[in-house]
């Protein structure tokens, strides 16, 4: 609460009775304890979603962020799945999971998203392929695309859009019209949006147009 505070006096979030929202169309690279208590209802709902798209036997990539430790926490036990992480605690939450194999991508860490994002996590992605990276992102805009509030986590991102065959992006409707330092890559680069019923028909319709698949988590 003393964290929800201190964002509250930064202008950073707005707090109601239904929970927390950002205020900045700037984002900033926030701590995953501030991070974890905004729109934390959609994030498991969209988390949930995306599970579904889970095979048996599948390769997958998860990139670090709450609403991928959401997902993390949802997968079950009934399903064969290797997964690619550059997250401490998308690797700490899949270990309980005997079913899952795990590869940690090394690296330095950064203390505000637990998890590693430079040369040696790049370079880790060399022997691998996916058929799947599930990421999130801090904001998405049709004229910046997809970004996050740091040049090193969108370069990273960007290499694991390449190392995967399709490329899935988890992001709550608040996260729409955000910008951000970070360009991860464009908007036509995604191939599946998971997101809640906050988003405006609009801007859903015109996704679609653009040949994205848009699923609404209920």
């Amino acid at each position: 609460r003393s964290d929800l505070r201190e964002m509250e006096k930064r202008q950073e979030i707005s707090r109601s009775r239904g929970g927390v929202s950002l205020v900045r169309p700037q984002i900033v690279d926030l701590k995953v304890k501030e991070k974890i208590f905004i729109n934390a209802e959609q994030k498991m709902k969209i988390a949930m979603a995306a599970v579904q798209l889970i095979k048996n036997r599948d390769s997958i990539m998860m990139m670090s962020g709450t609403t991928m430790e959401a997902m993390a926490r949802q997968i079950g036990t009934t399903v064969e799945l290797n997964v690619v992480t550059p997250s401490i605690p998308i690797a700490f939450t899949l270990a309980a999971k005997e079913n899952v194999e795990i590869l940690v991508l090394g690296g330095k860490l950064t203390h505000t998203s637990l998890s590693v994002r430079d040369e040696y996590t790049i370079q880790g992605l060399n022997n691998v392929f996916c058929t799947k990276l599930f990421t999130s992102c801090d904001g998405l805009d049709f004229g910046t695309g997809v970004v996050t509030a740091t040049n090193e986590e969108a370069r990273l991102t960007s290499t694991m859009m390449k190392s995967a065959a399709k490329t899935i992006l988890l992001a709550d409707s608040s996260k729409f019209g955000k910008t951000g330092f970070g360009r991860i890559s464009r908007l036509e680069d995604i191939d599946t949006i998971i997101t809640d019923d906050g988003i405006a028909e609009s801007y859903r319709n015109r996704l679609e147009d653009m040949g994205i698949e848009v699923i609404i988590a209920q």
